[in-house]
Parts: structure tokens; sequence; C-alpha cells
């Protein structure tokens, strides 16, 4: 890699996914004042709300939430209809 083309704050940092716990190291110019042990060392953290291990794309878990009932209502109101 070249010399000199990166910041001097470019670290590993890690990033936790507060959903699930996951954390993974990776290099950042993030700053933050927190910092986590991770595999035996002490590096500065970022918390993220979803990562690619809880994010349902990822994951192949899409969860369908109907809150409103919309769904129920159309299979009511249209569910049991037969083409003639």
């Amino acid at each position: 890699m070249k010399k000199g083309i990166h910041p001097e704050s470019y670290r590993p940092v890690a990033f936790k996914d507060m959903s699930n716990g996951d954390v993974f190291l990776s290099k950042s110019t993030c700053n933050t004042k927190e910092t986590i042990e991770f595999e035996g060392e002490t590096y500065p953290v970022v918390k993220l709300e979803i990562s690619n291990t809880s994010h349902p794309f990822y994951t192949g878990k899409s969860n369908l939430i109907d809150t409103a009932g919309r769904v129920d209502k159309f299979m009511t109101r249209y569910g049991d209809r037969k083409k003639k």
C-alpha cells in the first residue's frame, strides 16, 4: 500500500451491531470515545443499529409486519374469489 495516502487517524476500529451483539474489525477514521476488548486487544468501538449479520436482506429472514390488519382485511374482502 502506498505511504502517506491515508489520514493520521486511520486505525483499526471495532464495529458492534447493537441488535445482535456481533462485533467485527475494520479500519476507519471514525471518531469515538468508547473502547471495547476484542480478540485480546482494546479497540475504539462504533455502535451500529444494523449490519449485514442482522439485516433481513442478508439473513433471508424477512418479516411481514402488518400492524393495521391490512392483509387480513384484503383477504377477507378479496381472498375467497375464484376466477371463472
